[in-house]
């Protein structure tokens, strides 16, 4: 009698995202007895921790950037699909794609994070985030754009608007603009310009919390902290923003208001979870979470649907500490290859411990021959710390030619002190109204009610 095992149809695995986890989980599913499908609303996995390289003329998009097809094309179990999931059918293990419905025997949702101004969405027209390409593309435009406007501007006051950069967010994102920003106008646009002194440029870092990278050791804060004081970088910490309008930034310090007139805001104080998350929400009845991320159970499924998986920044998985594990690359990546294993391991009829995620390390960088790096056995800092983030960034590159590429950049950038890709692209914003008060005003309301950075 013939096997009716051997009749049926293969395992079929969907997943929606192609980000770290993502893109681990489809890598790690390569050689299993599966059917796997990625599906994507771009065709490129984004190595999101080098996005700042890109906003600041360092990189291109394309350094950074890794086409799905060609990163799976060698998994002969796994198509990509170009498109965005905007509904989904857990009865019928459907996800729908447009006007059409992929079947899934599991389902890993990857969608990641987005911006969040804590809920003055209105900020967004004047303090950009960065996850995207185009986010990138969008702060490079903003921030050399600063600088022609500032070449060509007389008026005193409208000018140090213009040199006027403002970081909100003093975590990784945060420091590691204002140092490169600094990085700029100390050096690679000093001897660019004719009618202004590029060093003049004020560039504050602001943070709510009592100091910068929070989830490093203190020590090591204070150690960023000093290398951005000696770029340049205004350092304010214990300072909330309570608006962010016409080119205005409204602080709040103790009791004290403060607005600082600037062209150039951008963000990086805070993420909520993608729209996916909603989504899954309204049709699996899982929690969430504040930032709109799902709270799984312990192997990374949705309470009550074990052939759901959520991971990366999209998930709340809170069963190591009690904390939710922070929206970090090295999470997402860890939480993709587990999620393969343990899918494989059900097929064979076994299975898995909890998902357990392994802390390697936090590493900052903040300028030329300086970075911060938490190994939690070890903490470096200067020249060493620089280098062993150089070789960790190189080394998780997605693909060869990335590599080598970026590797080259940062060689004679080294030694040039030169940034390649200052490229002024994208869309002009609307026109912004005139500035017509000093750069600060200082004064002593209190009314206004501050949102914590």
């Amino acid at each position: 009698m013939e096997n009716s095992l051997d009749n049926n149809p293969p395992h079929q695995v969907v997943i929606v995202g192609g980000g770290f986890g993502g893109l681990y989980a489809a890598k790690t599913l390569a050689k299993a007895a599966v059917n796997v499908t990625l599906i994507d609303k771009r065709n490129f996995h984004l190595f999101q921790p080098l996005l700042y390289q890109v906003a600041t003329g360092a990189l291109s998009p394309a350094d950074i950037s890794s086409p799905l097809r060609s990163v799976l094309s060698k998994s002969k179990n796994t198509k990509v699909l170009l498109g965005e999931v905007n509904n989904i059918d857990p009865e019928a293990q459907k996800v729908i794609v447009g006007d059409k419905a992929i079947a899934y025997d599991t389902l890993i949702v990857a969608t990641g994070a987005k911006h969040s101004y804590f809920g003055k969405d209105n900020w967004e027209e004047f303090a950009p985030g960065l996850k995207t390409v185009e986010d990138a593309i969008e702060m490079r435009r903003r921030i050399f754009t600063a600088f022609e406007a500032a070449e060509k501007e007389t008026d005193p006051v409208k000018r140090r608007a213009w040199l006027t950069f403002v970081i909100i967010g003093g975590g990784p994102t945060g420091v590691e603009l204002a140092g490169a920003i600094a990085e700029l106008a100390n050096q690679t646009l000093k001897e660019d310009f004719r009618n202004i002194d590029t060093s003049e440029a004020k560039i504050l870092l602001l943070e709510g919390l009592d100091r910068i990278l929070p989830p490093f050791a203190p020590e090591l804060s204070q150690e960023a902290e000093a290398s951005l004081t000696r770029l340049g970088v205004i350092v304010q910490t214990k300072t909330l923003v309570t608006n962010i309008e016409n080119d205005l930034v409204t602080l709040k310090q103790g009791d004290q208001v403060k607005e600082i007139a600037s062209k150039t805001v951008l963000w990086a104080a805070g993420v909520k979870a993608s729209a996916m998350g909603k989504v899954l929400a309204e049709h699996t009845d899982a929690e969430c979470d504040r930032a709109g991320r799902i709270i799984v159970e312990s192997d990374l499924t949705i309470k009550g649907h074990p052939n759901i998986f959520v991971i990366g920044d999209l998930a709340n998985f809170s069963h190591q500490n009690g904390k939710p594990l922070p929206g970090v690359a090295p999470v997402a990546k860890q939480q993709g290859e587990y999620v393969a294993e343990l899918v494989q391991h059900r097929l064979a009829g076994n299975s898995l411990p909890p998902f357990s995620y392994v802390d390697h390390g936090s590493l900052a960088m903040i300028g030329h021959n300086s970075a911060v790096v938490d190994l939690g056995f070890i903490k470096l800092k200067g020249f060493f710390a620089w280098l062993f983030w150089l070789l960790i960034h190189i080394y998780f590159l997605i693909e060869f030619d990335n590599k080598l590429v970026v590797m080259i950049k940062w060689a004679w950038n080294y030694f040039t002190r030169s940034r390649g890709a200052r490229l002024i692209t994208g869309q002009e914003s609307p026109p912004t109204q005139e500035l017509a008060i000093a750069t600060v005003i200082t004064t002593s309301e209190n009314s206004k009610q501050p949102v914590n950075i």
